[in-house]
């Protein structure tokens, strides 16, 4: 069982890392608007996140003969979001190192802007520019950052894990078929 879980995680982690590092690293100069951003960013995760249901299930009819019980599948699945995770955080982590690490102040300066260009009175733009600042302060410790990158991805990983163990607690779904 953990090498299935080390193997699926991988594939997740690959999955979700080399668009991020692709992403991170080559549009850093001309990054998408934040909703495509993020569109583009959930939607790799969920499809990374698929190997959370492959593994449980590959787990389910080859060792376990066609069935598995919600905890253990739900077990299984949280592990593998846990590594494809991880993989996550260390290529954002290698993202932030060729970058520059100013990720977050690039971020503000540009939300700023659009701020700005929506209309916001001064006050407004002041509160929202100390908000950003405070939001740097704490971007700048590694393992703030570590859990905010974490926050990011493992409630995908948690929301298909628990739709996979549901899914396949029962035997009649998606049963193996051998020819």
């Amino acid at each position: 069982m953990f090498r299935t879980i080390l193997t699926y995680g991988l594939i997740a982690g690959v999955i979700v890392g080399v668009p991020l590092f692709a992403m991170g690293v080559f549009m850093a100069d001309n990054p998408p608007g934040n909703a495509v951003g993020m569109a583009i960013g959930y939607l790799t995760m969920l499809i990374a996140f698929t190997a959370i249901f492959a593994g449980v299930k590959r787990h389910r009819d080859v060792a376990l003969g066609g069935a598995i019980r919600f905890w253990p599948a739900l077990g299984m699945g949280l592990a593998i979001a846990a590594i494809g995770s991880l993989a996550y955080v260390l290529v954002w982590e290698a993202v932030l190192a060729i970058n520059g690490g100013d990720f977050i102040a690039e971020m503000s300066a540009r939300m700023l802007e659009e701020q700005r260009a929506a209309g916001a009175s001064a006050s407004e733009l002041a509160a929202f520019q100390a908000q950003m600042a405070q939001m740097q302060a704490l971007y700048a410790n590694p393992l703030a950052r570590v859990a905010i990158t974490l926050t990011e991805v493992l409630p995908v990983g948690l929301v298909v894990a628990l739709i996979s163990a549901a899914l396949l607690r029962n035997p009649r779904f998606m049963p193996l078929t051998r020819r």
